[in-house]
């Protein structure tokens, strides 16, 4: 991975960091954020913004998940119908006790299957070890179902943490 460079940019590293950094932090528009810098005295296009974007915000969004707190050991799995350019779709989000979302899947189908190995994935790839994990839907996991999963993870990420 080849070091950023700042070089041929007209302003300083740290307005460019600061500009993507609302960017991708607050899920802002490039114009959203050409005004708040511009409430600053800085007068920056959106098209600058969004060069920036494109150029420097993948490393430094590698950098902000860096930085996320770990999610808490109680997990939930959320269930919701949504519409979504005028058709019913399934999201199901994988949630903490803190309500920080893990994961988020949308279906067209309801595939409650799907919706727990994506729990699993984020489990995975978070290298995370939840205690507890539930499902707050109307059609609930069966209990069994319930302690299987989170055995599963636990035994899973034990197994993973030895090798």
């Amino acid at each position: 991975m080849h070091p950023l460079s700042y070089r041929r940019h007209r302003f300083p590293p740290v307005v460019i960091q600061h500009a993507v950094w609302l960017y991708l932090r607050f899920s802002l528009s490039y114009r959203d954020v050409e005004e708040l810098l511009a409430e600053r005295g800085l007068d920056i296009s959106y098209e600058s913004v969004r060069s920036w974007v494109l150029k420097f915000g993948p490393a430094i969004a590698r950098a902000l998940r860096g930085c996320r707190p770990r999610p808490s050991d109680r997990w939930h799995l959320d269930e919701m119908v949504v519409r979504i350019a005028g058709r019913h779709m399934y999201l199901w989000r994988a949630v903490d006790h803190e309500g920080e979302v893990l994961e988020i899947l949308v279906q067209r189908r309801r595939d409650k299957r799907a919706a727990v190995r994506l729990m699993r994935f984020s489990a995975l790839r978070r290298s995370a070890q939840p205690m507890a994990c539930f499902e707050k839907s109307k059609q609930n996991l069966s209990r069994r179902e319930n302690r299987s999963f989170c055995k599963c993870l636990i035994y899973h990420d034990f197994d993973h943490g030895r090798r």
